[in-house]
């Protein structure tokens, strides 16, 4: 009979699946231990996956234009270029923690790296075609990326997990920055769009030997074809006997909906900011600068409010407050987009940088292991990044209906609203226990 679990104060009453709870070996666990004997390796490996989880997609929003004159693609199309990605980023994340079950956090890390950097080099191929099976690529690379990341945190560092999200988080913008701002100065070093986009199969190919080794070490003592966790049965049941799944917890579904909503603010902005400032009577040029800018000021935001969150029982207010600032910029691109671009780019930057470390700093907060943490980083970008590529593409077709910005930022000041109303729910002081 298995021990009934009572949930302290401020848990939710949830546990983990018996049939998918898995345990690594004692062999995998011995070689993670010398592996954790060598943290800087570790720190590099991370620091570089991280660099990879934004820089092929920032990269791309410089360049839309040209990309889209290219294919001769209208607005509504063009933004499928953003969106697929999106779709993938969603679609891939379920199967994340399973490969990671199965093979190891390691091992599916290094091949997140792989098939970002055939992606990378897939959608600069001469057919319309290869750019979009490219982008499905690149996303599906970037999604085990995204989703295993805060359980490799929360396994690794679980005393420092709220810093070390603040790096992973920081370096991961800090990758998007460069590629904004380059983006366009390689187009021209480069000869086109394509020599630009392929340049960033660079960073992926050295992140991936950095992990080769670490990798290594982690399957160290397993054959091959053996797995790197076996089963366990502990089932844990709420006090009602029941076993809820994690799409029955409403504080789960709160995080997962904050994911979604300040990704499809961030990736909107990814994929048409450039295009308002440059419909506004901007030079190409000056718009993927300010551009860039916001998204180095996106590392301001990304670096502080983790680490404040992490020190806070509650993070409501931080919620609020990075929702707020969105909404400030956004409203501005409405009144004056070209005369005050600047200042709105720095409350854009600043307020995306802090929500998606909020977004995801609450995924590790809100759980109480590294398996539950894995899961809800599934669950929230699964159903996260599928919400957030409605934005780029919804905003493109009203856009296009409309022929101005007004509607379009109008809507996304409703977003920023329900962002913070949601920020309420998930940044309270509460833990999905499993």
């Amino acid at each position: 009979m298995p021990r009934p679990h009572t949930p302290g104060p401020e848990a939710e009453p949830l546990l983990v699946d018996a049939e998918t709870d898995l345990r690594p070996t004692p062999e995998v666990t011995a070689a993670r231990r010398a592996l954790r004997a060598h943290p800087a390796l570790l720190l590099i490996g991370i620091v570089l996956a991280s660099l990879n989880m934004r820089a092929a997609l920032a990269g791309v929003s410089p360049l839309l234009g040209e990309i889209s004159g290219h294919f001769r693609l209208s607005a509504t199309t063009g933004s499928l270029v953003t969106t697929i990605p999106l779709i993938f980023m969603g679609l891939a994340s379920p199967f994340a923690p399973r490969l990671a079950r199965r093979w190891g956090t390691e091992a599916v890390l290094l091949s997140a790296l792989v098939l970002l950097l055939g992606g990378i080099l897939l959608r600069v191929a001469p057919p319309v075609m290869a750019l979009f099976a490219g982008g499905a690529l690149v996303g599906s690379g970037i999604a085990f990326l995204n989703v295993l990341m805060p359980g490799l945190v929360k396994r690794d560092f679980p005393h420092r997990a709220a810093g070390m999200t603040a790096l992973y988080t920081t370096s991961m913008i800090g990758g998007a920055t460069v590629s904004a701002a380059s983006a366009v100065p390689l187009e021209n070093a480069l000869g086109g769009w394509r020599g630009s986009l392929a340049s960033w199969s660079l960073l992926a190919a050295v992140a991936a030997l950095v992990w080769i080794p670490q990798t290594v070490l982690a399957r160290r003592g397993t054959r091959h074809g053996e797995p790197a966790a076996t089963p366990v049965a502990t089932p844990v049941r709420t006090t009602s006997g029941v076993e809820p799944r994690l799409s029955r917890s409403a504080l789960a579904w709160q995080v997962t909906l904050f994911m979604g909503l300040q990704s499809s603010i961030a990736y909107v902005c990814i994929a048409w900011m450039p295009t308002i400032f440059t419909d506004h009577g901007m030079s190409k040029s000056a718009a993927g600068l300010v551009f860039a800018f916001s998204t180095m000021l996106q590392m301001v935001g990304s670096f502080v409010v983790p680490t404040l969150a992490g020190r806070m029982r509650s993070q409501r207010t931080l919620a609020v407050a990075v929702a707020a600032l969105m909404g400030a910029g956004i409203a501005g691109l409405l009144v004056a987009p070209a005369a005050g671009a600047w200042v709105w780019a720095a409350l854009i930057g600043v307020g995306q940088g802090g929500s998606v470390g909020l977004a995801l700093t609450m995924m590790v907060l809100r759980t109480g292991d590294a398996h539950t943490s894995a899961r809800l980083s599934g669950m929230a970008q699964t159903w996260g990044y599928l919400l957030a590529a409605v934005g780029p593409l919804a905003l493109g077709v009203v856009h296009q209906t409309t022929g101005g910005w007004a509607l379009p930022l109008t809507l996304m000041l409703a977003v920023c609203g329900a962002l913070a109303l949601l920020g309420l729910g998930a940044g309270r002081d509460r833990r999905i226990r499993a």
